[in-house]
């Protein structure tokens, strides 16, 4: 009954029909070049986790309010460590990680929109508790995505916020009702990952963010009100910061000292990174943390809880006229020959009568003529 991700494309039938008539020469020591993915036949046969991880295996978390320069730093703390930046999500980052050409329609991606939340974060349609949710499960996407890299090449990620630092949007906009469900879907998913191994906190103050949004060239961003700002500050140094430090190692900067990379880069060289739980890992749990992140499909339904919530949920009519609505898109873009591994969007709204797993079959089982 929850905001859910359910785009699994598969390829139609016609498509799997014809790659069974499909003629192939023999060859002397030749094979079709296939792009295999890892699994436990890898880890049976010897493939192994830990040798291609070094100091600078890391994944690395930047956070802080808006307008802050998070993103300057991300990425010039990456490149200056040789890492890969992850720019922050938005509502289309599906569309991003699965290689769409142009973005698809607002339905087929959580329903929700980053500009009206920020002019009128009060909307009577739910369009802000559906976009806190609808980004918490690109967050967890995109950290899977984070981790996934650093274990199949051993090179560090630099993300923009991660998603356990999701909640400091919260609980200003949303209704006590929807914060309860916020932090139950988060307490059964943010539990299968482990925190970053570093998180930095850029310390801006509210008002000297409302003067930079001011002359943003967004307009949405222009006039957003103080209190909402010092809400994101208070809730980043009361909640997220002291819970962050038990697990991950963390460096606080002002502004000014955020655009001083060289510093940062040598600040990071000093830390031991003798606390959390990623000393704990070894091959096997390296090995189940690889099978997880990288089905995607697994990774999104860990969101998935059968609870009504109006601001998520619409009836099960609507549901069909929006998945034939998206297939026809496929349709017409000709995307029958995705892979099935691809976790593809809808930002489907499961009504009260229809059952979570009912959906996920529903999603997976249909063919075109149906």
């Amino acid at each position: 009954m929850a905001l859910r991700v359910v785009r699994l494309v598969i390829p139609w039938r016609e498509t799997a029909f014809r790659s069974v008539n499909v003629a192939q020469k023999a060859g002397v020591h030749t094979s079709s070049v296939r792009s295999l993915r890892y699994g436990w036949w890898a880890y049976a046969l010897g493939e192994r986790t830990t040798p291609r991880l070094s100091r600078y295996s890391k994944i690395i978390s930047v956070d802080g309010n808006l307008a802050s320069g998070k993103g300057a730093l991300a990425q010039k703390l990456a490149d200056k460590l040789g890492m890969l930046y992850m720019p922050e999500p938005d509502t289309f980052y599906l569309d991003k990680m699965t290689g769409e050409k142009e973005p698809l329609p607002v339905a087929f991606n959580g329903m929700c929109s980053l500009e009206k939340f920020y002019t009128d974060p009060k909307a009577a349609d739910g369009n802000s508790y559906r976009l806190q949710l609808w980004m918490y499960i690109m967050r967890l996407l995109q950290y899977s995505d984070a981790i996934e890299h650093l274990l199949t090449t051993g090179q560090g990620v630099v993300l923009e916020r991660s998603p356990f630092s999701d909640m400091v949007f919260l609980e200003k906009n949303c209704q006590n009702i929807c914060v309860q469900h916020y932090n139950e879907i988060k307490g059964i998913s943010i539990c299968e990952f482990l925190p970053p191994h570093l998180a930095i906190y850029i310390d801006l103050p509210a008002e000297e963010v409302q003067k930079k949004l001011k002359q943003s060239s967004k307009t949405h961003l222009q006039n957003l009100p103080l209190s909402y700002l010092k809400s994101i500050e208070n809730c980043y140094k009361k909640s997220f910061l002291p819970e962050i430090r038990e697990t991950s190692e963390l460096l606080a900067y002002d502004a000014t000292q955020a655009q001083d990379v060289e510093r940062v880069a040598e600040d990071f060289e000093y830390l031991k990174f003798e606390k959390g739980p990623w000393l704990e890992q070894d091959d096997v749990t390296y090995h189940h943390m690889r099978m997880l992140v990288e089905d995607k499909q697994r990774v999104a339904t860990l969101t998935h809880i059968p609870k009504f919530l109006p601001e998520i949920t619409i009836g099960a009519h609507d549901y069909d006229e929006k998945y034939y609505a998206y297939k026809s898109v496929c349709s017409f873009s000709g995307r029958n020959s995705v892979s099935p591994s691809k976790v593809k969007v809808s930002a489907a709204l499961s009504g009260p009568h229809v059952s979570t797993n009912d959906l996920r079959s529903k999603s997976s089982d249909r063919s075109p003529s149906s």
